[in-house]
């Protein structure tokens, strides 16, 4: 199936409204698992696409010493990201920039981790932010990548809308199947980590949905 972009910013408050109101609970909570999994005790992170910063504020609940720095160019995402800080009394530890993933504002090896959870596939060329984030990642910094997996076929992106859109209301549900259908293959993902130097990390399914790469941290 051939891949159809979709928008790279939801700068709309409609669609930041409605994209936080999707039950990510689950998902984000086994990603923060992973991630908490491939860093240090006491960690600089570095989050692209953060969003309404579910994430980070997981992150920065379970692991005391560790701070984050959340990305995002929709100035909606970040006002709502930014509430939730707040709530979670946060703003000590989770700072959130405005900032394009293609070219980020911070010195080489800035950062212990860097993760990203389903950003890529706004992205109409995912090189130039593979690149970047490996110049501020740390030569024994980790990684957490995931995103979707780009069906074979609008039989496929069907089926899984049908199972996973049940309880999404009709914007929702045109988000989810938008994101689908831009997303990358397994296939193309590993040749763009491969094209942007990160050397023996490799994709792969990590569920019907998605892929995942990952490195740990090296101490």
């Amino acid at each position: 199936m051939k891949r159809v972009l979709e928008p790279e910013v939801m700068d709309t408050w409609e669609e930041t409204i409605a994209y936080d109101a999707m039950d990510f609970s689950d998902v984000n909570q086994a990603f923060v698992d992973e991630a908490i999994a491939l860093g240090p005790d006491h960690a600089t992170i570095l989050d692209i696409g953060t969003g309404p910063a579910r994430i980070p504020i997981l992150l920065c609940q379970q692991r005391p010493h560790w701070t984050v720095t959340g990305i995002d160019l929709s100035h909606n995402m970040l006002k709502r990201g930014a509430t939730h800080i707040a709530k979670a009394e946060l703003g000590d530890r989770i700072r959130l920039d405005y900032a394009d993933a293609k070219s980020l504002p911070y010195a080489n090896a800035s950062f212990d981790l860097v993760i990203s959870n389903s950003i890529i596939h706004h992205l109409e060329d995912p090189l130039p932010c593979l690149n970047e984030l490996r110049r501020v990642l740390k030569p024994q910094g980790g990684l957490l990548l995931r995103d979707l997996v780009r069906p074979n076929n609008l039989a496929s992106v069907d089926q899984l809308v049908q199972q996973l859109g049940s309880t999404y209301d009709p914007h929702q549900t045109q988000l989810f199947r938008d994101s689908l259908c831009a997303a990358f293959t397994l296939q193309e993902v590993q040749q763009m980590l491969d094209a942007a130097g990160f050397a023996g990390v490799c994709a792969y399914l990590s569920s019907d949905r998605h892929w995942t790469a990952k490195q740990a941290y090296q101490s």
